[in-house]
Formats: C-alpha cells, sequence, structure tokens
C-alpha cells in the first residue's frame, strides 16, 4: 500500500489530518524547518506525541561534504525515531548516500529531477527517491512523465527503491502520481485540505440532514 505523509513543520494540521487521513509520517526539508522557526528536535518530539511511535519522519541533512553527511546522517540515525536521511541527489550526496547505505542507515535521495538522476540514487542504495513533480513541470518538462519514467527503470532492474513523489500544485497532479503505482507520496497542507473541499458533497450532505430531520426531528438513526 502506498506510504502518505504530509510535507510540513505545522504540528497543528499534522494532529488534524492524523485524524482523518492514513498518514505514514511526515517529510520535511531545510527550507520548511526555516520559515517555521522549529528546529528539528523540537519537531520530531512534537510529532511523535501527535503520532506516535509508528510514524516514520524524513529529515534533511545540511552538511555539504561527503565526510560530514555521513558523520550528520549518523547523528540523525541515533534520535529516537523513525528516521529515514535526506540526502540531495548530487555528486557529493550520491557519494555519501553509498557510504551512509553500507551503515545501514536508511536514506532519501531528494531533489530529484529527472529519471536518470533517480534512477543513479537508485543504483547507489537509495531507499526512497524524491522527484519534485510540479519544480518539473515548471521547467517546461513534464513531471508525471519523469515519475513514470523512474518507476519504469525501478520495476525493470527490479530495485526496492520507493519513489516518494513531491511538490504538487493540486489534486490532479497528485492522482495522476499515485496511478504509476508509486511506493510513497507526499503532500502539502493545501493539497490535503483540497481532498475534502467539494461543493457538492456539502449539498448531498446538508440534503440528507434536511430530509431526515423533517421527517423525524432530532432523532438520532437507531432510534427511528
Amino acid at each position: 500500500m502506498i506510504e502518505l505523509y504530509l510535507d510540513t513543520a505545522d504540528v497543528e494540521k499534522v494532529r488534524r489530518f492524523s485524524q482523518c487521513l492514513p498518514l505514514k509520517g511526515v517529510t520535511t526539508n531545510p527550507s520548511i524547518l526555516a520559515k517555521s522557526g522549529i528546529g528539528l528536535n523540537q519537531l520530531l518530539a512534537e510529532l511523535s506525541e501527535v503520532m506516535g511511535d509508528k510514524a516514520k519522519f524524513h529529515a534533511q541533512l545540511v552538511s555539504l561534504s561527503v565526510d560530514d553527511m555521513v558523520e550528520e546522517a549518523r547523528q540523525l540515525h541515533s534520535l529516537p525515531y523513525d528516521l529515514v536521511v535526506k540526502v540531495p541527489a548530487t555528486e557529493i550526496g550520491l557519494t555519501a548516500i553509498k557510504r551512509i547505505n553500507a551503515l545501514g542507515i536508511p536514506t532519501l535521495a531528494t531533489a530529484i529531477y529527472s529519471a536518470h538522476q533517480g534512477f543513479m540514487a537508485a543504483l547507489c542504495g537509495a531507499d526512497y527517491l524524491a522527484p519534485y513533480v510540479n519544480r518539473i513541470d515548471a521547467m517546461g518538462v513534464d513531471g508525471i512523465a519523469v515519475v513514470a519514467d523512474l518507476q519504469l527503470l525501478l520495476d525493470k532492474n527490479q530495485l526496492s527503491s520507493k519513489i516518494l513523489a513531491a511538490s504538487f500544485k493540486n489534486i490532479s497532479q497528485a492522482m495522476a502520481i499515485m496511478k504509476l503505482g508509486v511506493g510513497a507520496i507526499t503532500l502539502p497542507i493545501e493539497i490535503a485540505e483540497q481532498m475534502f473541499v467539494n461543493p457538492s458533497v456539502t449539498l448531498a450532505v446538508d440534503q440528507f440532514t434536511q430530509d431526515w430531520q423533517g421527517t423525524f426531528s432530532d432523532q438520532l438513526s437507531f432510534q427511528s
């Protein structure tokens, strides 16, 4: 079954949506944390309280050299959470992923903009691959097609890496990605909110309430 994540540092929104969506966990990145003003340790502690000890978190390292990336990954891995270390899929990042993978630390190759970039990350041992769907579209390339090509490469080569697709502008885009059979997807809060915004649904529910109360007043179903 596909793993569903929220891409956010908003603990209250995670609390809200964890009650109605089958969330696997939360993904973050340095930009999200910087904008929120919440440090990673504080965020993980608060998210763990909300989601429980079965939640999985994806946190990105910020070191710039291979040695420093590996050491930062060790430190992240020592935290008391089910945590995947996010590493940019650059030349330096892939070098680090190979070394981090050899230590048995789970990794996510992030900032993927092409199928070949993601494929190389998978061959280097990344457990998850994060193509930026809408950002790829913004470059004039079909982001959904890039993810489809990457999924095909994984399937043809029997690689265990899971695509964790990121960067969406609407529900239709996210649904198109999920139809490809990817292993995971992370949604920004505004896209999660769109899942429940449909005027027709509201009208239908209001009509049910009106018809019921018109005949049975304030009785509940089992009382009628």
